[in-house]
């Protein structure tokens, strides 16, 4: 049961993952095992084993998530766009209680309240940014390779860090279609058995995968030292990233031809979505 457990919450940090405006590393601190996940990444050499142990299970959930779900996904908010969103809503704020145990009352000062500020008005900003065109496909050649060797550690280091969207970072670069796309393309050529068509996408998603590899190391370093020094300021920053990813979330999204009864099928989403969170995170991962 606890392995099945592990796989869907790594379902949903995966398909969060891929939607521009929610956070893989807020599905984490929602469901109670953002901690764990940081010192297994961090650990994997010294613990291997123990760690392996932790992050498998997770990451085949990821996986499921992004190749599964993610065409469901494009149905879902192409034509509920709402309902889907206030979904991941809910998710966020079911989680937010164990985050907020985490803050020392006793040492909230003026710097993270002001950290709490600043982080919740840079995820609002990001939102508010105009979008950036993004191609539906990338010619590959070294420079463009190595480009997406960059965009994989900038993309892995927002999907580590809370409230900031991995997707919508993707996005506001031009980079997030192609590489959407090329998940898409390599798992229609694999089915077809198609292995000239696999070429493209896999020249694309090598790069970015190996860049992904190496900036979640680098930043859960740091967030690991940040955590061990300076609890109280960061996770006040962590905060302000995480309450701000709903409003983030409702900036970007498309609420055109929003009738009385999509908003009471988006509550009804939103009241899911949160009693999953707390369902998830009441057994946090050790």
């Amino acid at each position: 049961m606890k392995l099945l457990n592990q796989i869907l919450r790594g379902a949903v940090i995966g398909v969060a993952n891929i939607i521009p405006g929610v956070s893989g590393g807020t599905m984490m601190v929602s469901m109670g095992i953002y901690d764990t996940l940081i010192h297994c990444i961090t650990h994997l050499f010294s613990e291997f084993k123990k760690s392996i142990k932790t992050l498998l299970p997770y990451a085949i959930g990821m996986l499921v998530g992004i190749v599964a779900l993610a065409s469901l996904l494009t149905f879902l908010f192409d034509n509920y766009p709402l309902p889907t969103y206030t979904a991941f809503i809910g998710l966020i704020l079911g989680g937010l209680k164990p985050l907020l145990n985490k803050v020392d009352k006793k040492k909230l000062n003026a710097v993270a309240i002001g950290l709490f500020v600043v982080f919740f008005a840079l995820i609002v900003l990001m939102a508010t940014t105009g979008e950036v065109v993004n191609p539906d496909s990338l010619t590959i050649s070294l420079g463009q390779m190595l480009i997406l060797l960059v965009m994989g550690c900038i993309a892995s280091a927002t999907m580590i860090i809370p409230g900031v969207s991995g997707s919508m970072v993707l996005m506001l670069l031009g980079y997030y279609t192609p590489i959407l796309n090329a998940v898409s393309n390599l798992k229609d050529a694999v089915f077809a058995l198609d292995f000239a068509a696999m070429l493209n996408p896999i020249l694309t998603l090598a790069p970015f995968g190996i860049g992904v590899v190496l900036g979640i190391f680098g930043v859960a370093k740091l967030i690991e030292w940040l955590l061990a020094r300076f609890p109280t300021y960061t996770y006040c920053g962590v905060l302000g990233l995480v309450i701000s990813s709903p409003v983030a979330i409702l900036i970007r999204a498309d609420l055109t031809g929003v009738t009385f009864g999509i908003v009471l099928v988006s509550l009804v989403t939103f009241a899911i979505g949160f009693a999953a969170a707390m369902l998830l995170a009441k057994h946090s991962a050790e």
